[in-house]
């Protein structure tokens, strides 16, 4: 299989990560039992988890030129990525989350974007060249608006295919949608943009057709422990998540978009890629954070489409 080429424009955080038994009630203060810092953020986790299984990837991003910064720098540059368009910003911070984790690993996430949100379309304009050379690119919306439809505006001139994963969820007009080719919420997400409930394989049906009548080519819906659901003009099934015990699921949705993505660009057929991209989601959730409990190639059972 040829190397694939990915694009990601997206966000680069810091998680604090704080374990507790169970999460606070308003007002309440609770002693965690343990503190640890990991590298995150959306964009970032995703271009990482693609770097794992083997993809070249160049990610485009916005750090501060504080520590923080630095040691992001360092990890993208041990990680693998292209870092031609890696900026830096001295005006604001680096971003952060800070993560509760409670025993059930479930999590609570509060974002701050720092340096993210200085990202502009002047930005990816300059990365031009990166994203039509790309196989498969890939955003989020943990960067302003603004970035984020540039980018897949540029994509799409090039013809080449996007995943466009709208988390945070976020009101969008139809401009979006007309330049996607994999619209990719999770569950309340997709809940929040379509305006019902998406509970089940029915109701993802639902919201997906409400994404295809506003301009995405296809929708991938992630559903958790339910696993995930596929809908195009002409085609629909669902992909099963593996049953695991799970000890953190930061992250997951990412390792999902992230080989999702990667086997997008490798050629290989959509269901396939679900697959293998449940898989990996599979394999990081039984570890701690999100980028460090992303698996290599060689860990993975992946499913081989070259030899169908």
């Amino acid at each position: 299989m040829n190397k694939p080429k990915l694009c990601v424009a997206g966000s680069s955080n810091v998680d604090l990560v704080t374990t507790v038994k169970r999460m606070p009630q308003p007002g309440e203060t609770l002693m965690g039992s343990a503190f640890n810092t990991f590298f995150g953020g959306k964009g970032a986790n995703q271009a990482v988890m693609a770097a794992k299984l083997g993809a070249e990837v160049t990610m485009i991003s916005r750090i501060g030129t504080d520590s923080f910064g630095d040691q992001y720098y360092e990890n993208y540059r041990e990680n693998g990525l292209i870092l031609d368009y890696i900026l830096r910003t001295a005006e604001v911070p680096t971003g952060i989350a800070a993560i509760t984790v409670d025993d059930s690993g479930q999590n609570a996430i509060i974002v701050y974007g720092g340096a993210n949100q200085r990202l502009k379309p002047a930005d990816v304009d300059l990365a031009r060249p990166a994203i039509q050379a790309a196989g498969t690119v890939v955003s989020q919306l943990e960067i302003p608006l603004e970035t984020t439809l540039r980018f897949l505006q540029i994509a799409r001139e090039s013809g080449v295919p996007t995943v466009f994963n709208p988390a945070p969820a976020h009101e969008l007009t139809d401009d979006f949608f007309a330049v996607t080719d994999y619209f990719c919420p999770n569950e309340t997400e997709a809940s929040l943009m379509a305006g019902m409930a998406v509970e089940s394989f029915d109701d993802a049906e639902r919201a997906a057709k409400i994404f295809l009548k506003r301009g995405a080519k296809a929708v991938v819906i992630t559903m958790g422990s339910r696993g995930a659901f596929y809908k195009s003009a002409n085609d629909q099934f669902q992909v099963p998540a593996e049953m695991v015990k799970a000890v953190d699921t930061t992250g997951a949705g990412d390792a999902f978009i992230g080989t999702m993505a990667y086997f997008i660009a490798a050629g290989a057929p959509i269901r396939t890629a679900m697959l293998n991209a449940s898989h990996a989601a599979a394999l990081s959730v039984q570890k701690m954070g999100a980028q460090p409990s992303y698996p290599p190639y060689d860990e993975c059972d992946f499913s081989d489409f070259n030899s169908r």
